[in-house]
């Protein structure tokens, strides 16, 4: 990042880390700040895949990314992608809450997410309501938790904001009408019955009364197939379920059964192609960091820990 501030400029932060892959934090800068990330920056290569989900409390500031500007007031809520380029202004001193996270943790497939950067989210949206209260409550007492429940409660969060991008981006690049809307509503019954083995192409196709030729055209407009939405969308949710403690007692059958693969040689050739490993290496690699996460000390806040950054 390329940062510029005034002479006068002083800030502080105060964090809270949820797990090895979660942070929550509150910044508080006293003058306007502009922090840069080029193309160039981002071509170098990195294993950093976090996300960051900005809202702020006070002041105004705007960011920049995938060629749209995003205006942030009090109460506006920002989705960024630290790693690609992207430029952030505060255009006065602000105070603002950051959710940084693993973008694999964020349960919305990947053009969606993409689409969903650097768009403003309105401050009286029902679902934005819920998300920043939460965060904010979360700050408060995160210090009082243990470890696997400051894990629990970080994705918990990630959920309400998977739910709160759900209304941010367009459900397809290009415009709306009745095109988008019969795409929204496949994606939406793809997510909700992975499950389903039967669910394939001309299945999805049959129930939302189109020709499979029609299908292609509508998932093109998102640079997919409904086939190969269907398949991240299946390993995606597998992906969840092997690194969640929750399910440890699952055998790998179990999980691809749980999202519509029956067969197990198949999930793991396509879960191999798709992440570069076996499920049960995804599985044992990121079990083991949430088992270290547990064993940490709680605590892990400095600075402020309940003014929130006030002073």
């Amino acid at each position: 990042m390329i940062a510029r501030t005034g002479p006068d400029f002083r800030g502080r932060s105060a964090v809270h880390e949820l797990s090895e892959s979660m942070t929550l934090s509150w910044s508080h800068f006293r003058a306007p700040l502009s922090l840069v990330r080029t193309g160039r920056m981002a071509a170098r290569p990195s294993t950093d895949n976090a996300m960051v989900f900005c809202v702020f409390a006070a002041g105004r500031g705007r960011v920049r990314q995938h060629d749209r500007w995003a205006e942030l007031a009090a109460g506006t809520g920002v989705l960024i992608e630290p790693g690609e380029p992207h430029h952030r202004v505060s255009q006065t001193g602000t105070r603002c809450m950051n959710l940084r996270f693993s973008r694999e943790l964020l349960p919305l497939h990947t053009a969606e997410i993409s689409e969903a950067c650097a768009r403003s989210m309105d401050p009286t949206a029902p679902a934005m309501q819920m998300l920043s209260g939460y965060l904010d409550r979360l700050f408060e007492v995160a210090d009082e938790l243990t470890a696997p429940q400051r894990l629990d409660a970080g994705r918990a969060a990630i959920e309400l904001l998977g739910m709160a991008l759900r209304d941010v981006a367009p459900s397809a690049p290009g415009g709306d009408g009745p095109a988008a809307v019969l795409l929204d509503m496949m994606r939406r019954h793809v997510r909700e019955h992975l499950a389903d083995p039967d669910l394939r192409v001309e299945e999805l196709a049959r129930r939302h009364h189109v020709s499979v030729a029609h299908a292609y055209t509508l998932f093109g407009r998102i640079g997919t197939t409904p086939g190969a939405y269907l398949r991240e969308e299946r390993l995606l949710a597998a992906r969840a379920m092997l690194s969640d403690p929750r399910y440890a007692r699952f055998t790998t059958s179990d999980i691809a059964a749980a999202v519509g693969i029956l067969d197990l040689s198949t999930f793991e050739r396509a879960f191999r192609r798709q992440y570069g490993t076996t499920p049960a290496g995804w599985r044992r690699e990121h079990l083991h960091r949430a088992d270290h996460s547990r064993d940490r000390a709680t605590g892990n806040a400095f600075l402020l820990k309940k003014n929130r950054c006030t002073g």
